[in-house]
């Protein structure tokens, strides 16, 4: 943890403040350390954000994109004040380029966090069908 920690920076959103917007440049993702995110993602209804998952302390926010290097593919809002840990973009590749087996373990990480996702998504889906 405190070789990542080189990696990181910390940052804080008030409540109703937009933490990543959909659509934006993926340039960062966060641990979340304090507080609570609200994830959101357009529906069927223009200007009618689904809600589609509460982050708590703990959680990851914002990994697809950096890894991806694409755009976000929701809204995120702090719904409180939330402090993150944040590992940029450019931090990533650094870490990749001087702590390979750090930023391998990191990258299980975020896989695990993506599959865990997904099987939860993928219920819901069964349910609903």
């Amino acid at each position: 943890m405190g070789e990542l920690c080189a990696y990181l920076e910390f940052r804080e959103w008030q409540s109703a403040e937009i933490v990543m917007k959909n659509g934006d440049s993926g340039d960062f993702l966060g641990f979340l350390v304090k507080g609570k995110l609200a994830v959101k993602m357009e529906g069927i209804f223009p200007g009618r954000p689904i809600l589609v998952a509460v982050f708590e302390r703990g959680s990851l926010v914002g990994e697809i994109s950096v890894v991806d290097g694409g755009r976000r593919h929701a809204t995120v809002v702090a719904t409180e004040t939330s402090h993150l840990l944040v590992l940029s973009q450019e931090n990533m590749e650094l870490m990749l380029k001087q702590a390979p087996a750090l930023g391998l373990k990191f990258l299980r990480r975020i896989i695990h966090v993506l599959g865990h996702r997904l099987s939860k998504a993928s219920d819901r889906l069964s349910r609903l069908l």
